[in-house]
């Protein structure tokens, strides 16, 4: 498993969460989101996206799932998405995707 925050493995291909975050932002109904591996048995790690969606949007992980699916390979399509209220930051402002990754074991 190859985990530096920024890259993460999938089988034997390795890509960055900038591309998937960028197609996340640009579903009309989100507002932020943020990419992290988390733990798989099979190809080491998968894709889980946390999404803030903009006030009174509702959506569905499907929906997340297919609009991805229309621009990115199948690899990168999160396999996991998570709605929460805010993402966690540090006193920079800058997304925590640690804590991110922590939470997504804990609910193992």
């Amino acid at each position: 498993m190859l985990e530096t925050g920024q890259t993460r493995m999938c089988g034997t291909i390795a890509s960055t969460t900038g591309p998937v975050e960028n197609v996340l932002y640009s579903h009309p109904k989100v507002l932020e989101a943020a990419v992290v591996g988390v733990p798989d048995k099979v190809y080491g790690e998968q894709v889980k996206a946390a999404l803030v969606l903009k006030p009174e949007e509702v959506a569905t992980e499907k929906e997340i799932r297919e609009f991805c699916s229309r621009e990115l390979a199948d690899y990168k399509v999160p396999k996991y998405v998570q709605f929460v209220d805010g993402l966690p930051r540090n006193p920079g402002g800058k997304v925590v995707k640690s804590r991110l990754r922590e939470a997504s074991q804990r609910a193992v």
